[in-house]
């Protein structure tokens, strides 16, 4: 949706959607949407583990229907899970109510107050229903490791630099991101690591 970042702008205009979590001990929130994946998942939580970094995971509801046992250890490790649909849903394609259903059948295996729209599309009217139960998180930093052609060593400069206090970042655990994801993620969390942050879920 944006090319590496939120712009100010949206969050400006967009205020019951966080963007970014507030500036809190130098702490750094990693994100990881479409999940759990059997091999995947377990990869990313092995990798966070080396740096006692603990994330939030928005899962595929269907994801934790066919994988429960990856969805229960990152409940074990620490890590928190989200709502991101039960069928990765695309809100701007979606009746309305078809969408808040899918949500709430998402909910069912994620027991979580979290959500996140796949893609971050949701339609206004949706926006409104779902911040009635729901906080809405979106992100300040986009990793675009699901990019099939993405140049891995400029994403990775640029999120290096951008990232900071409260910075919110999004990864994905899925299989069209594994192979940029797996080559980002350990740097990019030695670096932040280096530079005395701490990573915290949402």
């Amino acid at each position: 949706m944006f090319r590496y970042n939120t712009p100010h702008l949206m969050s400006w205009l967009i205020p019951s959607i966080t963007w970014r979590m507030p500036d809190d001990a130098n702490s750094v929130y990693l994100t990881f949407d479409d999940g759990p994946h059997p091999e995947i998942t377990p990869w990313v939580m092995a990798e966070l583990e080396k740096h006692n970094a603990k994330a939030t995971f928005f899962c595929v509801g269907d994801n934790v229907r066919k994988y429960p046992e990856t969805a229960k250890l990152l409940l074990d490790k620490g890590h928190r899970l989200g709502n991101h649909t039960f069928n990765l849903l695309n809100g701007w394609n979606t009746q309305n109510f078809a969408y808040l259903r899918n949500i709430s059948q998402c909910n069912d295996y994620t027991k979580s107050e979290l959500f996140r729209p796949p893609y971050g599309k949701i339609g206004l009217n949706q926006l409104l229903a779902v911040r009635k139960k729901y906080k809405v998180i979106y992100w300040s930093i986009l990793s675009r490791d699901f990019e099939a052609n993405l140049d891995v060593k400029e994403s990775l400069e640029y999120m290096k630099a951008n990232t900071g206090a409260g910075s919110i970042v999004l990864f994905h655990d899925s299989v069209k991101a594994e192979k940029n994801m797996k080559q980002m993620l350990p740097e990019f969390l030695a670096h932040l690591a280096e530079k005395g942050y701490n990573f915290k879920t949402l």
